[in-house]
């Protein structure tokens, strides 16, 4: 009886303990909660199965409640933007990108219709430019803006409209609601896209440099061995079957290793466009 006992609270405490080491999984909002949560949960628990503890996936509505629970440190393994990173780099570490379409990398672009006449970034003066997100979206604003304010415009030479995603934006600027779109250049092949628009019609004005793609990021007081488990086993992920299965569910097509200096081409963008603000 005894020994029964002593099973069952050694299993009990156990149970508290790994509860106690569970790590959370936050992935900023490209998509709906819903399905952030059905694209990340196969990755949630591979990383389980290799961490040997639980990872809960955390969701948001929108960008200001991500924004909200970063800024409380609401996380302990991040997937966000550029932006984001660099905003809180003295709390968390990247470790990581992703790979998305067989690139470690991506650039903002400018699209405009290919029968509007524009050929130059200065005849934008006077348009209405929309935007892929918020003024926080590295690819879809802050890296467009950025190539506006290098071709001598600034933020009240033009109309500033935004759409709720990148996409939304290039589709837009299709239907004549803009006269240019801030989006990105992987946006323009993706299925939606062509099943939406005929994007023949649409043509880049401008390119921004490439920039390596979205970070992975840890919070800076987790352990060091933990940090670098959690690297490994993301990185690790193109290297098998199962792992190339989790990419897949997250529209993801690997993920390679990141360091902070990796990040200074989008910290000289920000610098611009929010001194320019």
């Amino acid at each position: 009886m005894r020994s029964t006992l002593f099973v069952m609270l050694l299993a009990l405490v156990s149970s508290v303990h790994a509860a106690d080491q569970t790590l959370t999984l936050g992935v900023f909002p490209r998509f709906s909660a819903s399905e952030t949560t059905k694209r990340y949960s196969p990755l949630a628990e591979h990383l389980s199965k290799r961490l040997g503890r639980p990872i809960n996936v955390s969701t948001s509505r929108d960008f200001q409640s991500f924004w909200r629970n970063l800024g409380e440190n609401g996380y302990d393994i991040v997937q966000y933007n550029q932006y984001h990173y660099i905003r809180s780099a003295k709390s968390y570490q990247v470790i990581a990108h992703n790979k998305e379409f067989g690139k470690s990398t991506i650039a903002g672009v400018l699209y405009v219709r290919k029968d509007s006449g524009i050929t130059d970034l200065k005849q934008l003066k006077g348009a209405r430019v929309l935007f892929g997100g918020g003024e926080d979206a590295m690819i879809g604003y802050i890296a467009p803006m950025y190539m506006l304010l290098q071709a001598g415009l600034t933020k009240r030479d033009f109309q500033s409209h935004f759409a709720v995603t990148p996409m939304n934006s290039v589709i837009g600027v299709y239907h004549r609601q803009a006269e240019a779109a801030g989006s990105g250049d992987a946006v323009i092949d993706q299925p939606a896209i062509r099943n939406a628009i005929n994007p023949d019609e649409l043509v880049p004005l401008a390119v921004s440099e490439q920039l390596l793609h979205l970070p992975w990021a840890v919070r800076r007081t987790m352990p060091a061995g933990l940090r670098d488990a959690v690297q490994a086993a993301l990185v690790d992920l193109e290297n098998s079957e199962s792992g190339r299965e989790v990419l897949k569910a997250a529209l993801l097509s690997g993920i390679g290793k990141a360091q902070d200096r990796d990040y200074d081409p989008a910290r000289k963008m920000v610098r611009a466009v929010l001194a320019a603000h």
